[in-house]
């Protein structure tokens, strides 16, 4: 059976897109990495996944606020 995931983000919501863009923007900052626009094939694999690790970080974070206001 053949997926109609091919790996981008193509299919994403335009609005969407841009959030995200932003947030790993602000993730990016706050461990300190330049990101630019467009293409970041130059970062290390440590640069990367520190900004990944940090939008993990967020994400999580922001989910325990929203259960610790619910209950």
């Amino acid at each position: 059976m053949a997926s109609t995931n091919n790996g981008s983000n193509k299919g994403m919501v335009p609005e969407a897109r841009a959030a995200m863009d932003r947030f790993k923007m602000e993730a990016a900052n706050e461990v300190g990495v330049n990101l630019k626009e467009g293409y970041n094939g130059d970062l290390t694999s440590r640069q990367a996944g520190s900004v990944g690790g940090q939008m993990v970080k967020k994400m999580i974070e922001a989910y325990e606020e929203k259960l610790a206001s619910q209950g």
